[in-house]
């Protein structure tokens, strides 16, 4: 069964983070990343994963009621979470993904300490209500 994990940032940690990870921490976290994402390739449960650039480099889009595109920078000024990345991954079971998330959720920070990132889990096999 298909899942998408998807990893939440705080938009205020993703702002201070230059000043509260060292290079050495950030040097730490994406080998983290990159092991996890090997294991997951070699087992053969990997179908896709993205880390996401900042909330500066995102837009927001919505139509107006000529259903022109009213573009803005970053995300809804009241949004305090932002999406920082995601894995789609092809899994025998909702307990491997929540294994998977799990370790996601541990990926070190500044200092080794776990980050305890929320993940939340969403099945991606579902069809679409006829």
């Amino acid at each position: 069964m298909k899942y998408m994990l998807l990893i939440d940032s705080n938009k205020r940690d993703w702002d201070e983070m230059p000043t509260l990870w060292s290079d050495q921490d950030v040097k730490v976290m994406v080998e983290y990343m990159h092991d996890l994402n090997r294991d997951l390739q070699a087992s053969g449960e990997l179908v896709e994963v993205r880390g996401l650039t900042g909330p500066a480099n995102m837009k927001t889009v919505h139509a107006d009621d000529d259903g022109e595109a009213i573009v803005t920078d970053g995300p809804f000024t009241e949004t305090k979470e932002v999406l920082a990345g995601y894995w789609v991954i092809d899994v025998a079971s909702e307990q491997r993904a929540v294994e998977i998330a799990l370790r996601v959720s541990l990926t070190p920070g500044p200092g080794g300490r776990p980050t305890n990132q929320n993940v939340e889990i969403h099945p991606a096999d579902a069809e679409p209500p006829a």
